[in-house]
């Protein structure tokens, strides 16, 4: 278990990212839902993530309904402040698939940094949950609100440290420039950066893990797949919530060639390549179903070949300065 910053909070090397539980592009069922955290509990998983934007508080709920019943010091788990959920009137309302989620719109987000809003959207995340704690919490995307979130929404986080209500604070974000800043000028635990180190993305390479190195704040890598492409290379895949350019499948099938070469899955090979970096304290995986989870964990724990990275590196599809298993080149 690798400890954040300097926290007494610990996470191991692969996290449940629970965003799919909020019916991430289509629908999951609740005995599917359950089975999944069922899966990353026997894998040993014990970081759970989630956040009232995922699913309206769908996420939250189920995820906490399926870990009810197992001791609440015995796993770890982080929700993220900024988005307040206001009840939607009407009898019948329309989805969510707007916001990426395939259920009734019966509540609008509302962004909120302010020191109160922090406080209320934690409130209303424990009810959710059915939890009297979290042990880490994120101010969730605040790209558009930079002000308002070091302003008011990080000094109410440490408050909230410092009063031991939660153990760990930090910052989750789908960029690395704002993230950087957090970890030079603030005193966070941990940043949670999604997207931007992968096979297909190295940009936290220059400045975030950098910084996170020399600060001692720790990095939880989300996004390893890059929302979808990684994990199946095709033509319509998905990445970063999107379709994926033309460009980037391409880059992804030579990627999966090398891997298939070397009797590997390319999930496994996204998964070790993330887990490699010395600034990285866990690996957040979005999986929808048990099989996903158990092929993740399967992944994470097998080995990869070293000549893998060599022939990635000699093709050009992995920069020099890229730690990866075995070695911390630099």
């Amino acid at each position: 278990m690798n400890r954040l910053g300097r926290s007494a909070v610990r996470v191991g090397p692969l996290g449940f990212g629970a965003a799919a539980l909020g019916n991430l592009y289509t629908e999951v069922g609740e005995e599917q839902a359950h089975a999944a955290v069922d899966a990353a509990w026997r894998n040993g998983v014990r970081y759970f993530d989630t956040a009232p934007h995922y699913g309206l508080g769908l996420s939250e709920r189920r995820l906490g309904q399926a870990l009810r019943g197992r001791p609440r010091a015995a796993y770890t788990l982080s929700t993220k402040v900024g988005r307040l959920l206001e009840p939607v009137r009407g009898d019948d309302p329309d989805d969510d698939l707007a916001g990426g989620f395939a259920v009734p719109a019966t509540h609008r987000r509302v962004w909120d940094f302010s020191a109160d809003g922090v406080r209320r959207a934690l409130d209303a995340s424990l009810e959710r949950l059915g939890v009297d704690h979290v042990d880490i919490v994120y101010l969730h995307d605040p790209d558009d609100h930079a002000e308002a979130a070091f302003r008011e929404g990080y000094p109410a986080l440490e408050r909230l440290r410092a009063e031991g209500v939660v153990g760990a604070i930090g910052a989750g974000m789908n960029q690395t420039a704002m993230l950087t800043r957090f970890v030079r000028d603030t005193d966070v635990d941990v940043v949670l950066c999604a997207g931007r180190y992968t096979l297909l993305d190295q940009s936290a390479l220059t400045g975030l893990f950098p910084a996170a190195l020399d600060r001692g704040t720790s990095v939880v890598v989300g996004g390893a797949f890059n929302s979808g492409l990684l994990a199946d290379p095709r033509p319509g895949a998905t990445y970063d919530y999107a379709p994926a350019p033309a460009g980037l499948v391409e880059r992804a099938l030579r990627l999966k060639a090398v891997t298939d070469r070397h009797g590997t899955s390319l999930r496994a090979a996204a998964l070790a390549f993330c887990a490699a970096h010395p600034a990285v304290a866990s690996v957040l995986v979005g999986a929808r179903s048990a099989a996903e989870v158990d092929d993740c964990a399967r992944g994470l724990a097998a080995p990869v070949p070293a000549a893998l990275w060599t022939d990635l590196r000699a093709e050009g599809l992995l920069p020099a300065g890229a730690p990866v298993p075995g070695r911390q080149d630099t």
